[in-house]
């Protein structure tokens, strides 16, 4: 990760200088994502100011942030549940020799 760089972004018509460590192609690809979210936002709004279109954008990253949490939180779940049986299987196999 090291030092970080000043990179250029465009998002919804603005520039911005970001300091960001790690690769500058996965900044932009950040940065072209959140563009596109709000520019289908302003489609969908045309009356919307960009602050409107901002927050209505957190809002919706937040939503998806939220859900892949859970998901992520279940999948811990089914792994420590897996790892168990497993652990279990094996402590039997073992016994049984």
């Amino acid at each position: 990760m090291g030092d970080k760089q000043t990179i250029q972004v465009t998002i919804f018509h603005q520039t911005y200088a970001l300091r960001a460590a790690g690769e500058e192609r996965e900044t932009q690809e950040l940065a072209e994502s959140v563009d596109r979210l709000m520019s289908a936002i302003a489609a969908k709004s045309p009356s919307a100011d960009s602050l409107r279109v901002a927050v209505l954008a957190c809002l919706h990253l937040a939503d998806r942030l939220r859900t892949l949490e859970s998901e992520l939180a279940r999948l811990h779940q089914r792994v420590g549940e897996k790892s168990e049986r497993f652990r279990s299987l094996l402590d039997r196999a073992i016994e049984g020799h």
